[in-house]
């Protein structure tokens, strides 16, 4: 049994900071004259007394440093502890939800996906609206300290292709990933003040704008409408495609250019790829749109833009009833919400660059079979990819088809129906949010759907975020033998 200690004194600092920032939505509550406020100080005063007892009693270890065990446990242990305290303002506030639907929307909130369980998101207190968009501010940027610091490291999925892209630095992973974090905030920051601003800019008002701001940068798509983006108008959408898009571009690219080094952002394959991917999804889309539902070309081509980026990276706002749209947009939006957006971005799913790795040994497998004698290896960015990138990359696609497969029949025998059980799994698995159908749809939440239902589905949400093997890799007995 190896020492959990240097990891928990991690996370109990984190659970500290979690209920500091619960003091921002009660001062906003206070602000907006409602008696809201007292359900963030009885969720803050638990959460930081509990934080504190576990920073105090493993702060012996601190100076500690993680080995890849720790890392793997602290990897797993945040996004397991912190929605249990963020679930808390659910319990105590306005919304009066059960700790099972509570739990399920901080887990949805801090992995980015974007699920909800509540109705009447137009009538609910501002700091309970905030702390939904603080839960994914904070998941998105934790997502991307995960994604360039400990995945890399762990040689998760194929992610240690980038263990040295843009941080070329090999000192034990804490203060690399201070080093990293700091970085990455700046730039996290100034994109969602631009994102803002921008709302405000296109007719939204301050406080909407915050949180929209917050969500969107997060690719996490909660809103503080029932009907997301739909009454919302033009601007705001084109707004939130702008920004949606740069916040599923591999962050490490804006740090190489704001060092002043523009040429990795512009010539990065994965973004390349993503743009195109994009273009063809938007056109194809529109055409159809415009064609065979109603609605002049520019509101088809909002519509498609809109719904279509939304989806892609993972984001899971609407603006639309995409729904109505016919068989074939369906299929598109359920197959493009597999595919996702760059590594190293808060985008989710299974991200381009593991299907570029993908299709490059395909291609060295076509080519070794049209010649034997040849020598041909799988290459990305001009590079020769290693057989252990390879391995990985191939044994997530395995892993993700099977835990969607195992997910959507755990549904299927809870009660749900085909469409939601398999859409269901996949929104989560590849956090997407939204799934398919009447009830979980875009017009639809998942407020409807059992309990037992909703732990898995929220299981699911934990396991795709951190890339499957990260969380799996935590039930096999060789890992606790150390």
């Amino acid at each position: 049994m190896f020492d959990l200690r240097p990891a928990g004194y991690v996370i109990g600092m984190l659970i500290i900071m979690l209920g500091v920032t619960m003091l921002v939505p009660l001062a906003v509550d206070i602000g907006y004259g409602n008696d809201h406020g007292q359900a963030f100080l009885i969720s803050a005063f638990i959460t930081c007394i509990t934080g504190a007892v576990i920073a105090l009693a493993t702060e012996n270890t601190a100076r500690a440093g993680l080995n890849i065990q720790q890392t793997f446990f602290l990897t797993t242990g945040v996004w397991v502890v912190l929605p249990l305290f963020g679930a808390l303002p659910f319990v105590f506030g306005a919304t009066n939800a059960t700790y099972t639907d509570a739990f399920f929307e901080a887990m949805s909130g801090l992995t980015t996906t974007g699920a909800t369980v509540f109705t009447g998101l137009d009538d609910l207190p501002p700091g309970l609206l905030l702390w939904r968009g603080l839960l994914q501010w904070f998941g998105g940027i934790g997502v991307v300290v995960v994604a360039m610091v400990f995945l890399p490291v762990l040689r998760v999925g194929g992610m240690q292709i980038f263990r040295t892209e843009g941080f070329d630095t090999f000192g034990k992973i804490l203060p690399r990933a201070a080093e990293i974090s700091k970085s990455i905030s700046i730039i996290y920051v100034t994109l969602t003040a631009l994102c803002s601003f921008a709302y405000i800019s296109a007719g939204m008002d301050g406080f909407d704008a915050l949180v929209h701001g917050m969500t969107t940068i997060a690719t996490g798509g909660f809103a503080n409408y029932d009907n997301s983006f739909g009454s919302l108008g033009a601007g705001p959408e084109y707004v939130a495609c702008v920004f949606m898009v740069l916040a599923a571009l591999p962050f490490v690219r804006y740090v190489q250019f704001v060092a002043g080094s523009a040429k990795p952002l512009f010539y990065d394959s994965q973004i390349r790829a993503f743009i195109l991917l994009i273009l063809f999804v938007v056109t194809t889309l529109t055409v159809w749109r415009y064609l065979f539902v109603t609605g002049s070309p520019e509101f088809a081509f909002r519509k498609a833009l809109f719904n279509g980026i939304s989806i892609l990276t993972g984001t899971g706002f609407a603006s639309d009833n995409y729904m109505k749209w016919g068989g074939f947009p369906i299929s598109l939006f359920f197959l493009i919400g597999l595919i996702g957006g760059c590594a190293g971005s808060t985008a989710c799913s299974i991200k381009i660059f593991r299907y570029q790795l993908l299709f490059a040994s395909i291609k060295a497998q076509i080519q070794r079979i049209h010649s034997p004698n040849g020598i041909f290896q799988p290459r990305y960015e001009r590079r020769t990819v290693s057989e252990d990138v390879i391995s990985s990359v191939m044994a997530f696609f395995v892993l993700f088809m099977v835990t969607l497969a195992v997910l959507a029949i755990a549904l299927g025998m809870t009660g749900l129906d085909a469409v939601t059980a398999i859409s269901g799994a996949a929104a989560a698995i590849a956090n997407i949010g939204p799934g398919l159908g009447p009830e979980i749809g875009p017009s639809g939440n998942y407020a409807g759907i059992n309990n037992t239902a909703k732990w898995l589905i929220a299981a699911g949400m934990l396991v795709g975020r951190l890339e499957l093997m990260a969380v799996y890799v935590m039930f096999t007995a060789t890992f606790w033998r150390g």
